[in-house]
Parts: C-alpha cells; sequence; structure tokens
C-alpha cells in the first residue's frame, strides 16, 4: 500500500491518509459495521470503551482472513455526537499504532443507531497479498 498526502491540499488532521493506492493482486476484506457490543452481549458506557469494541471484533474479523491492523486501507466511522470523536479517535489511533501506512477515514456524525446505547460504529476495508 502507499500512503497518498500531496503536498498541494493541507495535511491530514489526525492519523489517516489522504489516499491509499492499492497494489494490484491484492485480496481485500470489507467488514459491516462493528458496534460496541461485547461477546458477552454488553454495551459499555462512553465511545472509547465501545471503540475498543468495535476494534476487537474488527481485528478479529480480519484475522479470520490472515490479515490484521497494518492491512487496513480504510476506516468509516460514525458516532451520534462530537462529543463522542474523541473517545473514538484514541481507540482507532491504539488499533493503527504499528500501521507503516495511514489509512485514508471517513468520520460521519449521524443521528443514531439500532440500540440507543449505541455511540459509535465501525467499518474496514482492508488489503493483503
Amino acid at each position: 500500500m502507499k500512503s497518498l498526502t500531496p503536498a498541494a491540499i493541507a495535511p491530514p488532521f489526525a492519523l489517516y491518509s489522504h489516499g491509499v493506492e492499492l497494489p494490484a493482486g491484492v485480496r481485500i476484506v470489507r467488514t459491516s459495521g462493528q458496534l460496541g457490543l461485547a461477546q458477552d452481549g454488553s454495551v459499555p458506557d462512553g465511545s472509547q470503551a465501545q471503540a475498543e469494541i468495535c476494534f476487537v471484533n474488527i481485528a478479529a474479523i480480519l484475522e479470520e482472513a490472515g490479515m490484521g491492523a497494518e492491512d487496513v486501507c480504510h476506516v468509516s466511522a460514525y458516532v451520534t455526537d462530537r462529543t463522542y470523536m474523541p473517545g473514538y479517535m484514541a481507540a482507532r489511533d491504539a488499533f493503527l499504532a504499528n500501521a507503516t501506512v495511514l489509512p485514508s477515514s471517513t468520520l460521519v456524525i449521524v443521528s443514531g443507531f439500532t440500540r440507543p446505547e449505541f455511540v459509535v460504529e465501525v467499518e474496514v476495508w482492508a488489503a493483503a497479498p
């Protein structure tokens, strides 16, 4: 993968790239949106705790495909309020701590999810040989 961050535009203001180029012939995995739902069915309070569960779930999905966080080329995240952005971003940054190429990223504020206790949802695209 190759990070695309042109000097002609403002730099990213967080841990992401403006674009990512994928080499020919890679396998691609796209996850469904993951909510902060723990394996035991519990939903913790707070965006960081929920986002951490989202990324644990994403890691398990990627592992099943023989991939990991280093293979993520795009992250889409949805939060229900601006106040939830820092918690989500802290969990995302921890998930991507060892990435050599930062993925592209989209973060959207939405009105809600299927259950009112959910405050964040995350989905990713990943690519590997």
